[in-house]
């Protein structure tokens, strides 16, 4: 097992897609989130201030169309996650890293540099690829099936890992990378960074069990993620002796009055809905993708245009603390958070849901939290 993300704060959390404009809203409201350096600057400081655990990117190269061209803006996550390490003091940054796109020898470079930037405070965020649009972009084939993805990507990686924890050069002759005297220095500043891979497919799951810290995997709610966690963790432990975290992700509306709250989502998420986008990206995933079943698509239009198809978690301080410890109670590890503008709404969050979460046990106090290098899930 690979270092603890970041404290030992219980049930993780950690703020998602924040690098890339509009975040997770596909919503043409006015003051939507810009994902400027500054603002990404802003909510890092907030973040580490609260007591957040991670930030978590998004790597995207097109826009998904729509009015708004839904994620046309997007900030680098190998660059964006150095120059936030590098303002920060205790919260973990992940890079999310294509393996279709980003030959391994630069990736490790890459990642061991910005772990030295963050004094081990780095994570690395596995994507194998599914969004057709983007290997045309790049002048790339979409490999036909998830078998092929998966078995470039484990490639991919077992080479990166090599690099990390192999003194001296190798050779490496393989189905996708053929490299002569290869090797890596510096070195990570604790061993192999935190893995988090983002998968529903059986391939992508199976890919988690193998590499992966966390496997972070779509919800519908509770009832349905404690069988999705058990099974998860049941394939790790069953097929490669490991233990696997498992995160999901959800998308926040905290006000003082559930009225508030409601009635904010209902502006931004349907008045506001940038509804071809949300189409777009919808039939994308399911012509390329496996996070999400023909069901979920069918019944999830709403969720995308409020948050990209992640658990809705709208209402007081009370009920968004109750709804974040319904996903604790069925075994998670830990979930993403996303708001429609995050550096104004975090400090909201965290002044009044966060202490919640410690009243009730899923987080522990921060004075007694203590970093632990090397603690397991």
């Amino acid at each position: 097992m690979a270092r603890a993300i970041t404290a030992d704060t219980g049930f993780k959390l950690g703020t998602f897609s924040s690098n890339c404009s509009s975040g997770m809203a596909i919503t043409k409201a006015p003051n939507r989130w810009s994902a400027s350096w500054a603002d990404n600057l802003r909510l890092a400081k907030t973040a580490d201030a609260v007591g957040l655990d991670f930030m978590l990117p998004i790597a995207r190269f097109i826009g998904y169309g729509g009015d708004t061209n839904f994620h046309e803006s997007v900030l680098d996550p190998v660059a964006w996650a150095a120059g936030l390490l590098s303002a920060t003091e205790n919260i973990t940054v992940f890079s999310t890293v294509h393996s279709a796109f980003n030959h391994p020898l630069v990736v490790a470079k890459q990642l061991a540099t910005v772990d030295h930037i963050g004094n081990g405070r780095a994570g690395i965020n596995i994507v194998a690829g599914w969004n057709k649009p983007e290997y045309d972009a790049m002048g790339s084939d979409l490999p036909a099936g998830h078998d092929d993805r998966y078995a470039q990507a484990q490639e991919w990686w077992d080479i990166i890992r090599r690099v990390w924890t192999q003194p001296g050069t190798f050779d490496h002759d393989g189905r996708f990378y053929r490299l002569k005297g290869a090797e890596g220095l510096p070195k990570p500043v604790d061993g192999v960074l935190p893995v988090l891979n983002a998968g529903s497919s059986a391939q992508g799951r199976g890919f988690a069990a193998r590499n992966a810290d966390y496997g972070f995997t779509v919800a519908d709610g509770p009832e349905d993620g404690a069988k999705i966690v058990e099974s998860m963790q049941s394939q790790a432990l069953a097929e490669f002796e490991r233990q696997l975290g498992v995160f999901t992700m959800a998308h926040i509306v905290v006000r003082e009055t559930e009225k508030e709250a409601r009635d904010f989502y209902r502006w931004y998420a349907d008045d506001n809905a940038d509804w071809d986008a949300v189409d777009n990206i919808m039939y994308l995933m399911g012509a390329h993708a496996q996070s999400f079943t023909p069901d979920m698509l069918q019944t999830y239009r709403s969720r995308f245009a409020a948050g990209h198809g992640s658990i809705p978690m709208v209402g007081t301080p009370d009920q968004v603390a109750e709804l974040i410890a319904g996903i604790a109670n069925a075994g998670f590890a830990g979930m993403t958070l996303a708001f429609f503008d995050y550096a104004e709404e975090l400090p909201y969050f965290g002044e009044t849901v966060l202490p919640r979460l410690e009243e009730m046990g899923v987080r522990a106090p921060r004075e007694r939290a203590t970093r632990l290098a090397g603690a397991g899930v």
